[in-house]
């Protein structure tokens, strides 16, 4: 299987990063050019591959992850603002077309961190 995939995993509530939107765009002329935005689902997951295997291209991607958006729903900001309240973009590339790369954004409001899965 090849292609871009992702998931979420809020790990302050311990489940799924259910219902977060999600920007992809690839670096295109010298700019980020958005391809499309995506809702994770019950199970964290996109419901369609971010980028189906018979459209990878080596090139530079962007997932953008609207973590604060995604927060501010569970309205946990009480007296403080949230720590990452907007926006958290992961930007790789794709060196071989043929290869699975899998992207999952594990969060807090007050962090976020991400791996190459598989």
């Amino acid at each position: 299987m090849a292609g871009i995939s992702t998931h979420v995993l809020d790990n302050h509530s311990g489940r799924p990063g259910a219902g977060m939107r999600i920007d992809f765009s690839a670096w295109r002329d010298g700019r980020w050019q958005l391809l499309k935005t995506l809702r994770t689902n019950a199970d964290g997951r996109t419901d369609e591959p971010v980028l189906p295997a018979e459209a990878a291209v080596p090139g530079r991607y962007e997932l953008s992850f609207h973590v604060g958006e995604f927060y501010e729903r569970q309205d946990l900001r009480g007296q403080d603002p949230l720590f990452v309240d907007r926006v958290v973009p992961v930007r790789f590339a794709i060196a071989d077309p043929k290869q699975h790369y899998h992207v999952p954004l594990l969060c807090t409001p007050w962090s976020a961190s991400t791996y190459r899965g598989s």
